[in-house]
């Protein structure tokens, strides 16, 4: 019988605690277009994560039969019917979810869902692999945005370039990997701290209904300027960078399997940082500091639960 353990390792349960800030970052930096509703966005991310979780054992069952049994479907106590069930009704949820907030966040969504499948069924073991997972982040910060893009692009690529460099790191968990490979990765935390600390350039303000948090007449995107946001941004970019950044450099030292496999946890959770200060980036404190504070339950899930 498949347990509800079973289940929460099949999906990685603790590594979507990563995700909620993408929709979050992409929002603040939008002017909040979502409105309430952003509420659910977070929602729809984890439910699109965890499909795309499911779908890797899915998809991966035969390699992991080899390199990695302990996982659920090797060792057979998941099937691969259930795992692929799992994946269909988890994409379903994060749909509706983004549908009940609006059509542009739907057709974000969908657009997201799409290269979820696509890099597990088709992409992962070529050279596109890191590309089209990378793709993935950038589209949750989209999602967040839906309807006013463009200035969440710079948080999207921060996160995606990211999420390429943690991608390629991740091949090498099992046999380990290079260190010009380690190297890149490090490099790439660098450069994703400094644009993280970077002042937002000031947006103008919405001139529609009220979409979000408000200081006085102005959305909190146009606050992206205001000295305790920049200190805010600066100092957790700072702390973005320490922690994922040192895993980084053991593995650029010690590329075995082992340093390799706790660099890739650690900069998985690296993200939530990197989402608070692209959130604090933005004007947005309040939503800063609640991405910030999902970082323990992560790091606490993450001893009960393998994020990866």
């Amino acid at each position: 019988m498949t347990s509800a353990r079973d289940l929460a390792e099949l999906v990685r349960l603790p590594a979507a605690l990563t995700v909620p800030g993408d929709t979050l970052a992409g929002a603040a930096a939008a002017g909040w277009p979502g409105g309430a509703r952003t509420a659910l966005l977070p929602a729809a991310s984890a439910c699109l994560y965890w499909a795309g979780m499911a779908l890797n054992d899915y998809a991966d069952r035969d390699l992991d039969a080899v390199e990695r049994p302990e996982r659920p479907i090797p060792s057979g106590r998941v099937s691969p019917r259930l795992a692929l069930g799992v994946g269909v009704v988890l994409t379903a949820a994060g749909l509706g979810l983004a549908a009940a907030v609006s059509r542009r966040h739907l057709a974000v969504a969908a657009a997201l869902a799409s290269t979820v499948w696509a890099y597990d069924l088709l992409a992962k073991p070529t050279v596109l692999g890191p590309v089209v997972m990378a793709a993935n982040r950038g589209l949750d910060v989209a999602l967040g945005a839906a309807g006013n893009v463009r200035p969440a692009l710079p948080a999207a690529l921060t996160l995606t370039a990211h999420t390429v460099a943690v991608t390629a790191l991740s091949r090498g968990e099992v046999t380990g990997t290079s260190p010009a490979v380690a190297r890149a990765a490090l490099a790439t935390t660098a450069v994703a701290a400094a644009a993280a600390a970077l002042p937002a350039p000031r947006t103008a303000p919405r001139t529609g209904p009220r979409t979000g948090p408000r200081t006085g007449s102005r959305t909190t995107a146009a606050l992206g300027g205001a000295p305790l946001s920049r200190v805010a941004a600066a100092g957790l970019a700072a702390t973005y960078a320490w922690t994922v950044g040192r895993a980084q450099l053991d593995a650029a030292r010690r590329p075995d399997a082992p340093t390799v496999r706790r660099a890739t946890g650690v900069g998985i959770r690296g993200m939530i940082p990197l989402q608070s200060a692209l959130t604090a980036r933005a004007g947005a404190l309040p939503a800063a500091a609640a991405v910030l504070a999902v970082g323990p339950l992560a790091r606490l899930a993450t001893r009960r639960l393998s994020p990866t």
